[in-house]
């Protein structure tokens, strides 16, 4: 079995967003996903690019994904922010999501980053061990905020 991880195109994206649609179930927030494909494409792939993303794909099908964007900090710079991890359930445990965090890090580095961010919910252990295996720091004194516009 052959793993190809590569960077996502546009001829992706819907794919793209059936995977994100498995994350939110698997989030247990399934009606939460509202972003349409086309709002999808454009932020990734038009103009003015927003996120970019790796795809681990096998004998063509993509399995699973990495989808990050550009933080700014004032204290520390630029900084990489995944919002995304996802292997798909028929595909987990068989080593993609180490491909893929191994290409979130190269990416990182060739782009100087100075450090990759992201969040996890603090009842999926899977994922804070996949984490801890890169001496993640786990932080959780921080709140999350927000408003809708």
């Amino acid at each position: 079995m052959t793993i190809n991880i590569r960077p996502a195109v546009k001829e992706d994206c819907p794919g793209l967003l059936e995977l994100v649609q498995e994350l939110a179930t698997y989030e247990r927030a399934p009606n939460e996903v509202t972003v349409t494909l086309e709002h999808f494409i454009e932020s990734g792939f038009g103009e003015k690019p927003v996120w970019w993303a790796f795809v681990a794909e096998v004998q063509g099908e993509v399995v699973g994904f990495a989808l990050y964007y550009i933080r700014y900090s004032t204290w520390k710079g630029q900084a990489m922010y995944l919002e995304d991890i996802l292997i798909t359930n028929d595909w987990r445990g068989k080593g993609i999501g180490k491909l893929l965090f191994d290409q979130l890090i190269e990416e990182a580095k060739e782009k100087k980053f100075n450090r990759i961010i992201w969040q996890v919910l603090d009842w999926n252990e899977p994922a804070i061990n996949f984490y801890k295996k890169y001496n993640a720091e786990v932080d959780g004194s921080w709140l999350n905020c927000s408003i809708y516009v």
